[in-house]
């Protein structure tokens, strides 16, 4: 039996990848990977495979930077692997 911490980001993922790819269901699978207080401080944008994120702060924008590897992994397995390829930190 599996823990339902594990659980539910599976189901959230295949919820998540069945979905019809929209703005909204970006900016979820980004909230989703990322918490509550860097959502908050970001804005989120795809063009094409990029993820262009906008930070509110210098400090923001360099705590994404140096986490993109993870908040990249975490986007794929909620998103799929092609649908996010790369993250475009800027700060707004």
């Amino acid at each position: 039996m599996q823990p339902i911490t594990q659980a539910v980001p599976g189901a959230l993922a295949e919820l998540l990848r069945d979905a019809p790819l929209s703005p909204g269901k970006v900016a979820f699978a980004w909230s989703a990977a990322v918490g509550p207080a860097t959502a908050r401080a970001t804005a989120v944008h795809l063009e094409g495979h990029i993820l262009l994120v906008d930070a509110a702060t210098l400090a923001w924008a360099r705590e994404v930077s140096r986490s993109s590897g993870v908040i990249l992994t975490r986007l794929q397995t909620l998103l799929g692997a092609d649908v996010v390829t790369r993250l475009e930190v800027r700060r707004a």
